[in-house]
């Protein structure tokens, strides 16, 4: 009988979401389980999927997401340093493999990182176990061990690119001369989709990688060469500990310590395919493994492109606001400081938009470009995401999309957009920019002949050195804040205005 009913886990992220819609195309019927059924509202196949709310330590809404599925992958991992990740994935594992066997599901697909037997870094050793228990449920599971995804957005292909471009030599640690089976996202897809439809007695691990082994160093050379640069010099340093590495690594790359700890840690060991019993149950793509330098070709087009169908930045950083702003009414009796600024101007309400909607990564942050970018190193220095982390896309911004050091709370395409940042804070932030008509400047025959810009800073103290942070920046506000009003409001007038007796909209 056809398998018809799926559940994904993890939908939000960088493989969960490239591989929804390929599950749609295959004809599956599709259901994806997330915390924050919000996130997923600009996805662009949100609307052929039903979304339900789960978190998958709480039984009670797992239970409800595995109701009536035939196959469940699971595609969660933490993506953090911080905390007790390790009891947080093995809670979650076995509250899903609980529920999917009373449930009577069929199959689970788990998602997992090749690794050498023995001692293991604790990422690599939660992902081992995850996977125990998954095989362990009693429902038959096919566990994936993949080696590092190489496509445009990944984390791994991402702190390569960055590592290559900025340093024209590379002190390294001495894991860059370990071996490394690297692997296309878009084989791991087809292995993913492969796994479905596998047949009940088939209840282990399986080893996947790309037909290339190469060193940490050969792969960055690799990259090197297909991004038209030199080969760069690598001395290998047996004092760069992983810790020290890291830290590097947070330095020089969009990476973030907190992501950038378990990637260093599980190169400290050769992580290759030890096994090829996948070639027994699931074909090879056609045409075969997409090589490493392919991959990194492909991934690199689809960058130049803006075709970055998911990228890490989506995925929640450990240690960053989580919580929405609260709405103004229960502000009372609680700290609050805010900063707003409105302008009216001569430009219609899209042209404030475009300029708007487009504001970080290259287009910057239209006042004093020296504060934003120490303000972006600053974070990095005490483990934020920094602001180098840009935007996927230079003209749309979706929900929930990273940008720079902030993240989409809210957008209201044409009229509202909330940031809230994900920069080290003591505190929570957020930056609300809105776009109106400006009604008051009609005229006969033009209902709207410019538009209002309205810019708003939130943010709420966290204790003593929250309410010192505020006033200690205060100073800089009528520069930074006055002067983006100023300016974003001043690039939106250059835009051609919008003919004389149209309504604006």
């Amino acid at each position: 009988m056809a398998i018809q009913r799926v559940l994904v886990t993890g939908a939000s992220g960088y493989i969960g979401g490239r591989l929804v819609p390929r599950l749609i195309d295959a004809g599956y019927d599709v259901r994806v389980a997330v915390r924050n059924p919000q996130r997923l509202r600009d996805y662009p196949w949100a609307g052929d999927v039903e979304i339900v709310q789960a978190d998958l330590t709480v039984q009670d809404e797992v239970e409800r997401a595995v109701e009536g599925m035939d196959v469940l992958y699971y595609l969660v991992h933490a993506m953090g340093a911080g905390g007790d990740f390790e009891r947080s994935e093995s809670l979650a594992a076995n509250t899903v493999a609980t529920a999917a066997k009373a449930a009577g599901v069929s199959r689970i697909v788990y998602l997992g990182g090749l690794h050498p037997e023995g001692t293991l870094s604790p990422h690599l050793r939660s992902r081992a176990e995850v996977g125990r228990i998954l095989i362990d449920s009693g429902v038959p599971t096919v566990a994936l061990q993949a080696g590092t995804v190489i496509g445009s957005g990944s984390a791994s292909f991402e702190m390569i690119r960055h590592l290559t471009d900025v340093l024209p030599y590379m002190p390294a640690p001495k894991w860059v001369r370990n071996f490394i089976q690297p692997i296309a996202v878009r084989d791991v897809l087809h292995y993913l989709l492969g796994a479905a439809t596998l047949p009940p007695e088939v209840n282990r691990t399986f080893d996947i990688g790309g037909p290339d082994v190469l060193r940490y160093g050969q792969m960055m050379n690799g990259y090197a060469l297909e991004a038209g640069l030199k080969q760069r010099p690598i001395a290998s340093l047996p004092v760069l500990t992983p810790w020290l590495a890291s830290q590097w690594v947070n330095l020089v790359t969009p990476i973030p310590r907190a992501l950038a700890i378990p990637i260093i840690a599980s190169l400290q060991y050769d992580c290759v395919v030890r096994e090829h019993d996948i070639d027994d149950f699931i074909a090879p793509p056609e045409g075969g493994l997409t090589g490493y330098r392919r991959s990194v070709s492909l991934a690199l087009g689809k960058e130049r492109a803006g075709e970055v169908e998911t990228s890490w930045q989506d995925s929640s950083v450990f240690g960053a606001p989580s919580d929405p702003l609260p709405s103004d009414p229960e502000w009372s009796g609680h700290t609050v400081f805010t900063d707003r600024r409105e302008k009216r101007t001569s430009a219609s309400p899209e042209a404030l938009w475009r300029v708007v909607e487009g504001i970080g990564g290259d287009n910057g942050w239209y006042s004093f470009p020296l504060a934003w970018a120490l303000r972006g190193w600053a974070d990095k220095v005490v483990g934020g995401v920094g602001l180098r982390r840009g935007r996927r896309n230079p003209d749309r911004l979706n929900l929930g999309e990273a940008l720079d050091f902030w993240r989409v709370e809210e957008i209201d395409r044409g009229h509202f957009l909330r940031l809230r940042a994900e920069m080290r804070v003591p505190g929570t932030a957020w930056l609300e920019l809105t776009v109106t008509p400006d009604d008051d400047d009609a005229h006969p025959g033009n209902a709207a002949s410019g538009s209002v810009y309205t810019q708003r800073a939130v943010f709420f103290p966290h204790g003593l050195g929250g309410r010192l942070y505020w006033f200690a920046i205060l100073p800089f506000h009528g520069v930074i804040f006055a002067g983006m009003a100023n300016r974003i409001t001043l690039e939106a007038e250059k835009s051609p205005t919008p003919e004389r007796g149209r309504r604006v909209r």
